[in-house]
């Protein structure tokens, strides 16, 4: 059991913020995670966190706790039957990297989330999704570790109460669990999903005569590599905030005041605003306060440029929430977890 003190953060976390852990350490088994848990230095460093990607996370300070780094590998079929491939992927697997594994073997279904950072142990947690597709439509179960009782639980797709960017493990079950693995329904009969105009644009440019998975993986992996900054050359988490959801009535006012403002129906009574066109027209696309920004190619990701605090950033954040709901009286909510 090797855990370290004082120990940079700088680089497991997308933001590239410098900041420390108390103690710090990895497992790459189960059994390896057991003994980390029942060492005695868990009890006397709370808080503990469990640390993927570091792709949706923001620090403000150090940690005085103890850092655990999920490394569990490994990428497996389970099982399949006449529509389905169950692939079994472990939670410290880059989540690209399994999109790309899972389209060289034909297994479709997920290639709507190319290009997406972290790692798959999160894909779950916060339900990600991109152009028509989230992880609830894919998924089939996982397997999580108790931190308390110490036991594997399997999860079902009911079990998980998949939301908008939301399940259990964001709410109720909150800090209590680590994600092991995660099961995918993959289809063996591709259902192509080109809904987003961004999609079929794009496919139109790259004159694709033969639609396929891997088309529409590049097509994503295009359109997301032109608005998107790496994160190894600028500091980030991708989208800040979620895109706020509010009712037909409430949209229809906000119409009537801004037409051109962009919705997208979820149902009879609830209306998906784009937040990154809310926050443009507030005027903070391109904003800079030293090295923290909101980037000037997509106003819904903000950005360390080199040497910014987690709290600069966090304070440009809290202002952008607050010029919006002056403005639009639309509250807001962020996607990226803060500490």
């Amino acid at each position: 059991m090797n855990i370290k003190e004082n120990i940079s953060l700088k680089q497991y976390n997308s933001f590239g913020i410098d900041v420390k852990a108390r103690y710090f350490s990895a497992f790459a088994s189960t059994d390896e995670l057991t003994e980390l848990l029942d060492g005695s230095l868990l009890a006397s460093s709370r808080p503990l966190l469990i640390l993927g990607g570091g792709s949706n996370i923001l620090f403000t300070k150090d940690f005085n706790g103890l850092v655990l780094k999920n490394e569990l590998k490994g990428i497996e079929l389970v099982k399949e039957d006449a529509r389905y491939y169950y692939v079994k992927a472990y939670a410290g697997e880059n989540w690209h990297q399994f999109v790309s594994y899972c389209i060289r073997n034909n297994y479709a279904g997920i290639e709507n989330l190319s290009l997406i950072p972290g790692n798959v142990g999160a894909s779950p947690m916060q339900n990600i999704g991109a152009y028509g597709t989230e992880i609830k439509d894919v998924f089939y179960a996982l397997e999580a570790y108790h931190l308390k009782e110490n036991r594997i639980e399997v999860f079902s797709l009911n079990d998980c109460a998949f939301g908008y960017r939301d399940s259990v493990f964001k709410k109720q079950y909150k800090g209590q669990y680590i994600i092991l693995s995660v099961t995918y329904l993959l289809r063996k009969q591709p259902a192509f999903n080109i809904s987003y105009g961004a999609i079929k644009q794009e496919l139109a440019r790259m004159q694709v005569q033969e639609l396929s998975i891997k088309a529409i993986s590049e097509a994503v992996i295009r359109i997301r590599s032109s608005k998107l900054p790496d994160p190894a050359q600028t500091g980030n988490a991708g989208s800040f905030f979620k895109n706020p959801v509010i009712s037909q009535t409430e949209f229809n006012q906000l119409k009537q005041s801004y037409p051109a403002i962009t919705g997208f129906s979820l149902n009879d009574e609830k209306v998906k605003l784009a937040a990154g066109w809310l926050i443009e027209q507030c005027g903070w696309k391109g904003y800079r306060k030293g090295d923290a920004g909101c980037y000037e190619k997509q106003a819904l990701v903000l950005v360390n440029y080199g040497r910014a605090t987690g709290q600069e950033v966090l304070d440009i954040s809290n202002d952008i929430m607050a010029s919006v709901i002056e403005k639009f009286g639309v509250v807001l909510e962020k996607e990226v977890n803060i500490f």
